[in-house]
């Protein structure tokens, strides 16, 4: 153990001596640059700064994307477990950065999911359910698919764009350098039957993404001025008067 152990220091300070070693021909080598360029005396400097100025860009290219969608659940979908039918699924987008943003999904099992809306375009700070629809197969082998690993899998991109942007898949294959994935969502299926409060969740969030449908579907009437005729507007409280005038006419006749 003590041969051991000496072996062991021996070799922490050999890695020391040899650090301060590196440190003392650099200090030499950068003090021997500075001597043979004496008009530049701030020659070592702008090497530091360079180096420095490396180290940092490799640091930013190791650090993850920044998000610029928030998404609920922000891990998986969750889908009611009915063999032979169409499930749905919810998930909130929202985007939680200071520019438009565009976003895609993209699934694994294009032919059994689809999602709706499956992109579009969102300004700071606005939010949209989209809703993802799966076609649920026939266990094999009497096995349960509560408790089975389903290898769906979503995945939703985003993509930094210009106010006025139209929105069109291409948008991803054309800046494709500054795209982003945002999350890649598992498939988890619940027992329908059985009361959870992810379940319940998935309802209001199902209900809520009909209720934007319809609202998209049956606009609200238009309750601003009227226009009539050559694109005169009528002012509701100027008709209003004029009929109490007319109204008051009348009575001043029956009067007399």
């Amino acid at each position: 153990m003590a041969i051991a152990d000496d072996g062991h220091r021996r070799g922490k300070w050999r890695l020391c001596s040899l650090w301060h070693t590196e440190v003392r021909s650099s200090s030499t080598q950068n003090l021997y640059s500075q001597s043979r360029n004496p008009g530049n005396p701030d020659g070592g400097g702008a090497v530091a700064i360079a180096r420095s100025s490396a180290v940092s860009s490799v640091a930013r290219s190791l650090l993850p994307a920044r998000r610029r969608l928030r998404l609920d659940p922000s891990s998986s979908l969750i889908f009611p477990y009915e063999p032979g039918k169409q499930v749905r699924s919810a998930v909130r987008i929202k985007n939680s950065s200071k520019s438009h943003v565009a976003f895609k999904f993209q699934t694994t099992a294009p032919k059994s999911c689809f999602m709706r809306p499956p992109g579009g375009i969102l300004a700071p700070g606005q939010a949209i359910i989209a809703t993802v629809y799966k076609f649920v197969e026939q266990p094999e082998n009497n096995e349960k698919p509560i408790n089975r690993k389903s290898k769906v899998k979503f995945k939703i991109m985003s993509l930094k764009v210009k106010e006025g942007t139209d929105y069109v898949p291409e948008l991803f294959d054309e800046q494709r350098d500054q795209v982003s994935v945002e999350r890649i969502l598992k498939v988890v299926f619940l027992d329908p039957e059985r009361a959870s409060p992810a379940l319940d969740k998935l309802k209001r969030q199902l209900a809520e993404a009909d209720a934007a449908l319809e609202a998209r579907k049956n606009p609200p009437a238009d309750t601003g001025p009227r226009m009539v005729g050559e694109g005169l507007v009528i002012d509701e409280w100027k008709e209003r008067r004029e009929k109490y005038l007319a109204r008051q006419q009348v009575e001043a006749v029956d009067s007399v």
